[in-house]
């Protein structure tokens, strides 16, 4: 039996896996990304690595699928990710066809963790769905008939740039107002600030993350509730105006700030029911991702080798 190979670039760590047909994780390695300035010295090494894993099991692999932030389908490239300390156009696919002649797959990481939910996933025998992930900024991955939606340029779906406050706060895109500066977990922690300078009149102490503010929300903090009350808010109108582009089956969420639970999703629920279109309720799900929060970059990137878009 096939297995597929799922690798998940990020700006500290490079993770792989060797995935089986049931999307069981039977083997993990990791590369420090952060180490590296020379690409072909990264690419030799990961090789290194990926020949390794798959000699100790001693499978068969179909492909190789990456996730990577900037990762264009069309070109297999990333261009200049901000958070890599490899820079350039870095063209993926053909660097690792050079060491496995399988079909190598790169899409960016919000795309690779929607197909990871369609294939292995809460997304399964869906069609038509939307996946939002929060975390540093705000991903998004868009299926719509069963296909990932990649438009003329490979770039399509980055719902997290949708303005939503017209001259709002700075994104880290070099606009204003994107739903990324209100809703990622660096704009959670700007509102929770916000909201205790205006209680309080002074800023809070020590380090605050959203993680942070989550145990506050549930020890029943008022700052923190009333700053999940307003991510939940903003997050809702987002997803309604989602819904009018595609109309989805379901809307997944996943990220680590969605891990807060309830301070979160009830806000969110009551938004995204009061700013949905009318000919759409009712026929839209928000759903938490299915997959686990420590498997889902890979089973993602893994899941990309089984996609049926012709490049």
């Amino acid at each position: 039996m096939a297995h597929s190979i799922g690798i998940d670039i990020g700006g500290t760590n490079t993770d792989m896996g060797l995935i089986d047909e049931n999307g069981h994780i039977v083997a993990r390695r990791n590369l420090p990304t952060n180490k590296y300035t020379d690409f072909e010295l990264y690419i030799s090494d990961l090789a290194r690595e990926l020949k390794a894993m798959i000699a100790e099991s001693g499978a068969e692999i179909d492909g190789i699928g990456i996730g990577a932030p900037n990762g264009n389908f069309y070109t297999g490239c990333v261009d200049n990710a901000p958070n890599l300390t490899i820079k350039g156009n870095l063209n993926f696919e053909q660097a690792l066809g050079h060491y496995f002649n399988v079909p190598v797959v790169l899409s960016n990481d919000a795309n690779a963790a929607a197909y990871g939910e369609y294939v292995y996933g809460g997304a399964r025998g869906m069609k038509h769905f939307i996946m939002f992930t929060l975390g540093t900024g705000v991903g998004s991955g868009i299926v719509v008939d069963g296909v990932l939606v990649h438009g003329s340029t490979g770039a399509a779906g980055e719902l997290g740039h949708s303005i939503l406050i017209p001259d709002g706060r700075p994104c880290s895109c070099g606009r204003s107002g994107c739903l990324e500066a209100y809703t990622s977990a660096r704009g959670i922690v700007q509102t929770y600030c916000e909201l205790y300078r205006e209680a309080v009149g002074t800023d809070p102490e020590g380090e605050i993350t959203s993680k942070l503010i989550g145990i506050k929300a549930h020890n029943g903090d008022p700052i923190a509730i009333e700053t999940w009350r307003l991510t939940g808010h903003w997050l809702g109108i987002a997803m309604a105006n989602a819904v009018n582009f595609s109309a989805p089956e379901a809307i997944f969420l996943m990220g680590g700030p969605a891990q807060v639970g309830e301070p979160l999703l009830e806000p969110l629920q009551q938004s995204f029911n009061e700013h949905t279109l009318s000919i759409f309720k009712g026929t839209c799900q928000l759903l938490m991702s299915q997959l686990k929060a420590n498997e889902v970059a890979i089973l993602g990137a893994a899941a990309l080798v089984k996609m049926k878009v012709k490049k």
